[in-house]
């Protein structure tokens, strides 16, 4: 079997779509299309059912499934150990500066020592354009904090999110309460906007960047308090106790992205070393067990 059609079977599988499929193989949907029609000619069955809404696959699409990703993992090894790869993998990672301060430090170094070779393209930015990057097919695994549900993205735990102000500040000297937040778009701004209107506490954002720097300085220098998680509390700076009257912010989800239909002993081990950092974390709360939905 050709293994090139095979990955476009199981991402279209794991896509459950050919538009989603194309994004991540970096094909047009009727290139897809035409790669899924070849296989079904080659295996004399189809492997969709294709519906207005949806794709679907059939019985034979189901038994083949299994068999398809053991392929292309014997694949990516074989091509290993002959020695194809000789500047190692590619990884195209990404997550919030802040996570990347808190998790980086451990798994590179751990990750370097076992995968020598691979090779790490590392991007920072807000959880909502990652993941828009991510369904785009232009990065192959993301750590992100969950805005919406999707399809691709996995359960790791829950973080407490906690106001954040200089360690000699006292919030009974504003009269008006002076935020330093991201712009639009951010799920602890709209956590941090909807907690004060519900206590119909006076606000104004005094302060707005994409960058942790531009909200953690005028917070470190006492002109304003922020949102952060317990593992992204800047230098000089504290959490605000539940007896100053702040209204509580409850919790975000930390959820991992990977690439479907696209594994390799270096990625694999990647994302494993990952989440095994993330959950480890003290402040991180693991999942309850999937006999029911986390969503």
């Amino acid at each position: 079997m050709d293994t090139v059609l095979l990955r476009a079977f199981v991402t279209v599988a794991e896509c459950q779509g050919f538009s989603a499929a194309g994004k991540v193989l970096h094909r047009t949907q009727s290139a897809v299309s035409l790669q899924i029609k070849r296989l079904e000619d080659q295996m004399g069955q189809p492997l969709f059912e294709r519906t207005s809404r949806s794709v679907l696959l059939t019985r034979h699409g189901e038994r083949l499934l299994p068999y398809a990703r053991h392929m292309l993992t014997l694949e990516e090894e074989a091509r290993e150990a002959l020695g194809e790869r000789l500047r190692g993998e590619l990884i195209r990672f990404a997550t919030s500066e802040e996570q990347a301060g808190v998790y980086l430090p451990e798994l590179l170094p751990r990750y370097a020592r076992r995968f020598p070779n691979t090779r790490l393209n590392i991007t920072c930015d807000m959880s909502a354009v990652l993941v828009s990057q991510f369904q785009e097919g232009l990065l192959d695994v993301v750590l992100s904090i969950r805005h919406v549900p999707t399809q691709s993205g996995q359960l790791l735990g829950w973080e407490p999110m906690v106001w954040v102000v200089a360690d000699e500040c006292r919030l009974e000297e504003w009269d008006v309460l002076p935020l330093a937040l991201n712009p639009e778009g951010c799920t602890f701004r709209a956590h941090a906007l909807a907690a004060l209107g519900r206590e119909e506490r006076h606000w104004e954002i005094r302060y707005s960047s994409t960058s942790p720097l531009g909200n953690n300085l005028p917070v470190q220098a006492g002109l304003a308090m922020t949102v952060k998680t317990p593992r992204s509390v800047p230098e000089g700076c504290r959490i605000v106790g539940e007896a100053e009257g702040l209204p509580p912010l409850g919790q975000v989800e930390i959820e991992l992205h990977r690439r479907p239909g696209h594994t390799s002993e270096a990625l694999d081990a990647f994302c494993e070393e990952l989440e095994r950092i993330v959950t480890q974390n003290d402040d991180v709360a693991a999942p309850a067990p999937r006999h029911h939905t986390a969503d």
